[in-house]
């Protein structure tokens, strides 16, 4: 283990922080190597959302910033760049570790003008880069996030990737008791070795799939968004029937698809695996997203479709429909039927 403090303006290449007086470490232990943590005090956690923003909560909560998963297409790459770290590799194993989130968000969330003004406003956790990343496992900051809006009835979402999630499991039941708590698991597509070139350093599909069974089990109920749909990789009728058949085993209580975005920064580093791994579908690609972000809308409907039709096979419609409770994402729990189009990603 390494410890080096951080400076602003030394002459180095060490990437500029949020405040002077940041701390690195870096562990030789396997799940560690070749990352890079950031602890720092943050200033404030909970970030409320522009309104311009198509996303449906108002407050998230990040304790970290950059994420061991790895996944190519991220669309939060890009927010490392205001660190002066790379998009790329940096995202990926340069990992900003808020060390004093959990006091923070009990501070934030006593305020009298929070209580005043937005008390019951769900705040969503996972939307920028995964909570339950390897890190957690050693930081452990959610427990006291939870906790903390647990005691303050706070209602709260959590997405992951992560089955760090269930070590929680006690605790996310108990808050349930006292708030709404809606949870969902990312699972874009059960094909293995697609995961390990796409997302290498986030659990197997299998691992995911086992996060939304527990859950069931558990009665918290469990979302899932198949999320990103990768064109041209996992997009055919037979790979969107196997990924809706086992999440509807796994007992999903609702599915949202959402098709690949590609927003600046992570744009570059898809297009770069891209080159590596499948570079007879970049041009089928630069054609698909010559319009900008995002692939055309009529590619959209069409997967959703699909989706939603196979949802409704396998029923997990049905199972939507029975849920006493509201789970997931708002977006997956308000939709009527297992699948609902939209062009954000939120993982």
């Amino acid at each position: 283990m390494r410890w080096q403090n951080l400076r602003l303006d030394d002459g180095t290449n060490q990437p500029v922080l949020i405040e002077r007086g940041a701390v690195t470490r870096t562990f030789d232990t396997p799940g560690f190597r070749g990352i890079t943590f950031h602890e720092v005090q943050a200033r404030s956690l909970i970030n409320e959302v522009p309104g311009a923003s198509r996303v449906p909560f108002r407050y998230t909560i990040n304790p970290y910033r950059g994420c061991s998963h790895g996944c190519v297409g991220c669309f939060a790459r890009n927010t490392h760049t205001y660190l002066n770290l790379d998009s790329g590799q940096d995202f990926n194993s340069q990992v900003v570790v808020k060390v004093n989130a959990p006091d923070l968000v009990r501070r934030e969330l006593a305020r009298p003008q929070w209580r005043r003004d937005r008390a019951g406003a769900a705040i969503a956790m996972g939307t920028n880069v995964d909570c339950y990343q390897r890190a957690e496992g050693r930081y452990r900051l959610m427990p006291g996030i939870i906790a903390a809006l647990r005691d303050e009835r706070h209602p709260f979402s959590i997405l992951t990737r992560g089955p760090l999630l269930l070590r929680d499991l006690e605790l996310l039941g108990d808050a349930a008791q006292h708030v709404e708590v809606s949870l969902a698991v990312s699972v874009p597509f059960v094909d293995r070795d697609l995961a390990r070139s796409f997302e290498p350093g986030a659990a197997s599909p299998p691992a995911r799939l086992r996060i939304c069974s527990r859950l069931e089990q558990a009665g918290l109920g469990c979302a899932v968004l198949m999320a990103p749909i990768l064109p041209f990789l996992s997009d055919s009728p037979r790979q969107l029937e196997a990924t809706v058949a086992q999440l509807a085993a796994a007992g999903a209580r609702s599915i949202t698809p959402i098709v690949l975005h590609l927003r600046p920064g992570a744009r570059e580093w898809y297009f770069t695996w891209l080159r590596q791994h499948h570079p007879d579908l970049v041009g089928r690609y630069e054609e698909l997203y010559r319009g900008g972000a995002y692939a055309p809308k009529s590619y959209q409907r069409r997967i959703t479709e699909q989706v939603r039709e196979l949802a409704e096979r396998y029923g997990v419609t049905r199972r939507t429909a029975d849920a006493h409770r509201r789970v997931g994402t708002e977006e997956a729990a308000t939709a009527p039927a297992a699948a609902r189009p939209t062009q954000l990603s939120l993982l």
